[in-house]
């Protein structure tokens, strides 16, 4: 499949210049792939979703590993290029269309596995996206911006700590963390970044029915970050509330929200960033209750 090009090469000959705005940094050092695949465990039973294929450098590599993949690329230069390339192996479908917009649990076959060079401008709403509209993924392996990485696995208490934390360490576990050099990029970025690898939990099938549920008590509770949960919850805008909220005046929310942390041997004034993925769940179980 592939020609006697580098991939600098054959994205410049195809006349494409990565546009910033869409959170462009294409990989051109194929060593990296190599790391990508052991990290993945890409076998032949995968179904992968691809997302920010740029030039196809790591698209050409799936194809070769993997049972199918879905690419979904934003950008119509790009897509054309992609298509060019790809369009004749029957185990390829490109989706022209924005990832954050396109309903995953569309796409057939299932994915199983998320491998992606993301967009890192994207690479946080796709993370939930993803957790939440695709049941059968069951490993992520995604190069994304290292703060991102960070925050993904941050632990409670920390700076870095807030609700996408909880909502991907419900449903998942870490497995393997790398940074990596600017040098595999063209351009080179001016962020660092990291290639993340992690699974879905083996008690993921608890939270998935009530994940739109928590989310909803978590980012209202992360809403005002420096108030204390019961306040932050009290303020949060009526658009963010969960359905057991939604119907109360701040003061309710604020003493019904003291009533179900004392319930849970937590202190009132207790902030956000305190709370540990399972007791946010436990909380939502509380108001779901009421």
């Amino acid at each position: 499949m592939s020609d006697r090009l580098t991939p600098l090469e054959r994205l410049r000959q195809s006349g494409v210049t990565p546009d910033r705005a869409l959170g462009q940094n294409f990989l051109i050092d194929p060593n990296i792939l190599d790391v990508i695949e052991r990290m993945a465990g890409l076998s032949q039973e995968d179904v992968i979703l691809e997302v920010g294929p740029g030039a196809g450098v790591l698209t050409e590599r799936l194809i070769e590993r993997c049972g199918f993949v879905h690419s979904v690329e934003v950008d119509r230069r790009l897509a054309a290029l992609l298509e060019a390339q790809f369009a004749v192996m029957p185990n390829f479908s490109l989706h022209e269309a924005d990832a954050v917009r396109l309903p995953l649990g569309s796409l057939d076959p299932a994915p199983t596995k998320f491998v992606a060079n993301l967009p890192y401008n994207v690479a946080t709403p796709l993370v939930i996206k993803s957790l939440e509209e695709l049941p059968a993924l069951r490993l992520w392996c995604l190069m994304v911006q290292r703060e991102i990485a960070d925050r993904l696995f941050a632990r409670p208490g920390s700076a870095a700590y807030g609700g996408v934390s909880v909502m991907t360490q419900l449903m998942t576990r870490k497995l393997a963390a790398r940074a990596v050099p600017d040098t595999v990029f063209y351009p080179r970025p001016r962020i660092r970044s990291s290639l993340l690898a992690f699974a879905r939990r083996d008690d993921a099938a608890g939270f998935a029915d009530r994940f739109a549920a928590i989310k909803a008590v978590v980012y209202c509770s992360f809403s005002h970050r420096r108030k204390t949960l019961v306040n932050s919850l009290a303020g949060a805008e009526a658009r963010l509330l969960p359905p057991a909220l939604a119907g109360l005046s701040p003061p309710q929310r604020k003493q019904l929200a003291q009533e179900l942390l004392a319930g849970m041997g937590l202190a009132a004034n207790i902030r956000p960033q305190q709370l540990t993925p399972e007791q946010y769940s436990r909380l939502e179980q509380a108001f779901a209750q009421t």
